[in-house]
């Protein structure tokens, strides 16, 4: 079976998968609750905080351009761009232009916006720990043998 067979035509899933999955699905939607009201309760709208955490998590650098946020947030430019300029407002980033580009601007994280961010993930952190065995990946009962094969799978 091709990939292009597998999207259109997958292979049917066993009642344990759907348990599996819904169980997986509960336990994302109940951090993400976790997450929206945490935030709130900081101030922040969820998407502020994501974009907060984009910046500090970007790989190999403290920064990022608009264009690689809205890449890593999966919205709109113009989105990010009122994005950024609402937690401007804010005092939590700041903009400076890129270096080696003057046509770039470069978003960076204030010394209050990773204060707030250090004290927001720690919480996340912490409850994903509390949530580590709901959001574990599910295991796939693709054929009737899988559990016989492996006596250690749920």
């Amino acid at each position: 079976m091709t990939a292009d067979d597998a999207r259109t035509n997958p292979e049917p899933l066993t009642k344990q998968d759907f348990e599996a999955l819904a169980q997986f699905r509960f336990g994302i939607r109940r951090y993400l609750r976790f997450s929206e009201e945490t935030v709130r309760d900081h101030g922040l709208a969820p998407q502020q905080y994501v974009l907060l955490l984009a910046l500090k998590g970007f790989p190999d650098r403290d920064w990022a351009t608009v264009r690689e946020l809205a890449d890593r947030l999966q919205l709109r430019h113009h989105s990010v761009v009122e994005l950024v300029d609402r937690v401007q407002k804010q005092g939590l980033v700041e903009r400076a232009t890129h270096p080696e580009d003057g046509r770039a601007v470069r978003v960076l994280l204030t010394a209050d916006g990773e204060a707030l961010l250090g004290r927001l993930s720690a919480l996340h952190r912490d409850e994903l720990r509390r949530m580590e065995v709901v959001l574990r990946l599910p295991r796939w009962h693709d054929t009737v043998d899988d559990a016989a094969a492996d006596p250690l799978r749920p």
